[in-house]
Order: C-alpha cells, then structure tokens, then sequence
C-alpha cells in the first residue's frame, strides 16, 4: 500500500476539474493521475494526433518543445510535451500508428 490518501492526489485531479470546465470543447482524452507519481496530470490520445495539436495549442505548450519517438520497430508513432500548470506536472501524450510497413506485413 502506497500509504497515500485522496487528498494527496487533489493537486491533480483539481487541475483535470479546471481543464474540464475550461477546454470542454476539447476532443475527449484519456487520463491518468497515479499514486506513484502523485503530482503529475496525463492526458492521452490514441489515434489521434490532433488531439494532441489541439491540447497543445489551448495549454500554450510551444510546439518547438514537443518530442517525437517511435515504437514497436517504428509502428507506433508517438509525440510527447510536458508543462507545469498551477504547480501540477501536467503531461501531455499522444499514440498512433504509422502508415509504413514493415518487412514481412501486408497491407490492409
């Protein structure tokens, strides 16, 4: 047991209330608040890489901040940015496939 309480994790889930009601026009996103990692806000698009622009934009990350990797031998594309917000690490991620094939798949 993480010996942490509800009110360990209010920073966070504070914050997601705040984003809530300011970015309700907003695609809808994954979240994740964590006990092992307390103070950090996730917010997580599958799929969807606009999603991604569009928190992006609305949260003033500056695009030159953004990073970029692959997965999975390169099937999984994946953009990453992370600011602070109102004293929570707030992480924004983003997960799609890549259009490229890799030796050996067929295309759909």
């Amino acid at each position: 047991m993480s010996g942490l309480t509800m009110n360990d994790l209010a920073a966070p889930l504070g914050l997601l209330r705040l984003l809530a009601a300011d970015f309700a026009g907003l695609p809808a996103v994954n979240v994740d608040v964590s006990t092992i990692f307390p103070n950090t806000l996730e917010l997580i698009s599958h799929d969807d890489f606009s999603a991604f622009e569009a928190w992006r934009s609305a949260l003033g990350i500056e695009a030159d901040s953004v990073s970029y990797a692959e997965q999975s031998g390169g099937r999984t594309r994946v953009l990453q940015a992370e600011t602070n917000h109102t004293g929570v690490r707030l992480r924004l991620t983003a997960y799609t496939y890549s259009h490229q094939h890799t030796e050996g798949e067929v295309a759909a």
